[in-house]
């Protein structure tokens, strides 16, 4: 069967919905727009016949699919998140297709002067043949992860059409502000009731991911002191001059642009600050929790440094754990892995395990419990104006959750 258009479909409805979280919100969902969609999601897995399909007040949407086999098998959960990053603007997504790919460049916006090409982007190299998804060059295109809902959406949809599929009991669950890393805060694995699970949310086909960074958080806050600028010698502590001199200080070989595979980061993604306050905020990465403590160690160095040259000012430097590589946790479910691996080859691929350079719910829920490697998606470029999805793409990750869910029984 072709799900194409129909995943299309869903994709395009589900981005019409700006749903970017808001990184130091108080609330949660940290966006009002999670719920808009959440009530959306709910409402449809009612409709396709998904049983005891409800949003709760923290905005999670779960469903159930009953089994169809007599004996007990493991219940299966299927996750992908609502949010999209906050990182480019997600208001207004027109998407569109691009028929039939023949591997030259892609036009996203004439106006705007926005081309995807293949030099930049070889990955698209892999996707000749295919109708290739961008958004119109004002917004990105929220693939990341509403490609993840309109597969799981479609494979449920046909799940329950077709009763001749056998398959066990098959939980479905929607996330929040994964993208700022509060996407499993308040979710119940308990009440959930999978005992082994997969998201959705990947790269392009054929990529699965049992291994993640180890995360945190970065915060560097700095007091400092102003002074008549006509007489601030030796008297004034500019907070905007520190904070800049930090963050110039990182190491150029040391950030998300000069990395790759399993090499770690520190990025700062964020400067509020006048002469009196600053607050530099940002995130550390590593594969290795060993790497990352020296990372971390690094970064104290040069706040330590800064402090004795600019004796004036106040700087306080404060990591918060994000979550761990959930690789450890998967490898002692060795079945989750192996299942996967022979979907994915049974929807007619090669699987190429690769880690995550980012996180995933699934990487928090296997620490919660729930071991949970990511399946792909068909997109790359995700979080920026230049994000593209492979409808062909989506369709195979599709036909690896129908896999998983018919091997698992």
């Amino acid at each position: 069967m072709n799900f194409k258009d129909t995943l299309y479909k869903r994709l395009a409805r589900y981005a019409a919905v700006d749903t970017a979280s808001a990184p130091g919100s108080k609330t949660f969902p940290s966006s009002k727009n999670q719920l808009v969609l959440g009530r959306m999601l709910a409402k449809e897995l009612k409709t396709i016949g998904v049983k005891k399909a409800a949003m709760d007040k923290f905005g999670y949407v779960t469903g159930e699919i009953a089994a169809n086999t007599k004996e007990r098998r493991p219940v299966l959960g299927f996750l992908a998140h609502m949010d999209t990053s906050p990182d480019a603007p997600g208001k207004g997504v027109r998407p569109q297709i691009h028929r039939n790919y023949r591997g030259r460049n892609i036009v996203i916006s004439k106006k705007l002067g926005m081309i995807l090409t293949p030099k930049d982007n070889p990955k698209l190299l892999q996707c000749k043949g295919e109708d290739i998804v961008t958004a119109s060059g004002g917004t990105l295109l929220g693939a990341d992860n509403k490609a993840g809902l309109a597969i799981i959406m479609t494979a449920a949809e046909h799940l329950i059409k077709h009763p001749e599929i056998k398959h066990g009991k098959i939980k479905i669950g929607f996330t929040p502000d994964e993208e700022i890393g509060r996407g499993v805060d308040h979710f119940n694995v308990k009440k959930f009731g999978a005992d082994y699970a997969y998201t959705f949310d990947g790269d392009v086909a054929g990529a699965v991911e049992c291994e993640t960074f180890n995360a945190d958080g970065v915060k560097i806050e700095i007091t400092g002191k102003s002074v008549h600028p006509g007489s601030a010698k030796n008297a004034m502590a500019n907070a905007v001059r520190i904070a800049a001199d930090i963050a110039a200080s990182w190491p150029e070989n040391r950030l998300p642009e000069t990395t790759e595979n399993r090499e770690g980061f520190i990025m700062f993604t964020d400067l509020k600050a006048e002469i009196e306050k600053a607050e530099l905020t940002g995130i550390a990465r590593e594969h290795d929790l060993g790497k990352l403590v020296q990372l971390e160690k690094h970064l104290e160095a040069i706040v330590r440094e800064k402090q004795v040259k600019y004796p004036l000012a106040k700087i306080k430097l404060e990591f918060k754990k994000q979550y761990r590589n959930m690789g450890p946790v998967i490898a002692r479910h060795p079945k989750v892995m192996d299942n996967l691996l022979k979907a994915v080859k049974k929807a007619g691929l090669e699987p190429k395990i690769k880690p995550v350079r980012g996180g995933t719910d699934g990487a928090r829920l296997s620490f919660m419990g729930l071991p949970t490697p990511n399946v792909f998606t068909g997109g790359h470029n995700y979080h920026g104006r230049y994000e593209w999805v492979s409808l062909d793409g989506m369709q195979r990750s599709l036909r690896v959750l129908l896999n998983l869910a018919q091997d698992w029984a």
